[in-house]
């Protein structure tokens, strides 16, 4: 069986945590591309992969690439995307896929006209666990969704110059940790909400440092989003139902969820592995590729991005 050829484009941190994570059998990371040949050698080497190119428009260009993943700064993913879907390559790129909503239906209109697969590389959407949860929501023992609660709070240094306070690197609390908690909310809601009320506190150099936001959909179903980079916060998802409520610990990479009924009965629910976030997203990528599993998560992954949208248009009329 011929095995699918990934490229990595942007060598950061994320790009060493998926080089080191990637176990597959019916595809192989064979190839990484830099700014820098240095780097991109160095990277190659560190991960024994056979190719390293000193420009990404090189590593477009090698025909036996199938797919790349995309893992440069934020505000550059809808250019690397757009490049990489014209070469015909398919793309994961990280979250968050673009910049806002016209970034991302211009690639997803370009995936389908090239009759490419393009996806984000969001864990919430490809770990095994919260395909049980909505196997148990549908069978319906949890009577009908009420409220989310989806707060995400890291402590970052106030460093202006950082990437995560950085206007010009797309920094901020919701592009970056907010994505988790938006794609967590909206994986359980049966529609798509609006943002209801929305409010933000800047950092000095003009980013959202933390903010706190209500969603409603035409079920009445709500959630809340809360973020910040100047506290810690549990990542612990709540999402409560007329029968009972599910808690879910680190949601980002979730194995587990405890499950609490009315009547005082518990349960808990295992599903996957948490180290293995990564190569769930890989896995689905290559299987969507090969026709044995929809793009299910793109679906999530579109409305994501306009709850994005909307609550920054909250915070700047």
């Amino acid at each position: 069986m011929t095995k699918l050829q990934w490229g990595i484009i942007g060598l950061g941190q994320i790009a060493h945590d998926f080089a080191e994570t990637f176990d597959q059998s019916n595809s192989q990371l064979t190839a990484c591309a830099s700014r820098s040949l240095a780097k991109a050698e160095k990277f190659a080497q560190q991960f024994n992969l056979s190719k390293a190119f000193g420009s990404y428009e090189e590593l477009l260009a090698d025909k036996a690439i199938d797919i790349i993943y995309v893992s440069v700064p934020n505000r550059q993913h809808s250019q690397h995307i757009m490049q990489a879907l014209h070469a015909g390559k398919h793309v994961l790129c990280e979250k968050a896929i673009t910049m806002n909503s016209a970034e991302l239906q211009a690639a997803i209109e370009l995936a389908e006209q090239k009759d490419l697969i393009l996806a984000e590389a969001m864990t919430i959407f490809n770990m095994p666990l919260y395909q049980e949860l909505h196997a148990l929501i549908d069978s319906g023992r949890l009577g009908k969704l009420k409220m989310i609660q989806a707060p995400f709070g890291s402590y970052k240094e106030p460093d202006p110059s950082n990437r995560f306070f950085n206007p010009d690197l797309a920094g901020g609390a919701l592009l970056d940790i907010g994505t988790y908690a938006v794609s967590f909310a909206r994986w359980f809601l049966s529609e798509q909400p609006e943002v209801v009320a929305s409010t933000m506190i800047p950092f000095s150099t003009g980013v959202d440092e933390q903010s706190v936001t209500i969603l409603q959909n035409q079920k009445n179903e709500l959630a809340t989003i809360s973020l910040t980079f100047q506290a810690k916060m549990p990542k612990k998802g709540i999402v409560a139902f007329e029968n009972g409520y599910l808690s879910v610990d680190d949601y980002p990479r979730a194995d587990k969820a405890e499950l609490f009924f009315n009547d005082g009965t518990t349960e808990l629910i295992e599903s996957g592995f948490t180290g293995n976030a990564m190569n769930y997203e890989i896995e689905n990528m290559v299987k969507a590729i090969k026709g044995e599993l929809p793009n299910k998560s793109l679906f999530f992954t579109k409305d994501v991005i306009d709850i994005l949208d909307q609550m920054q248009q909250k915070w700047h009329k």
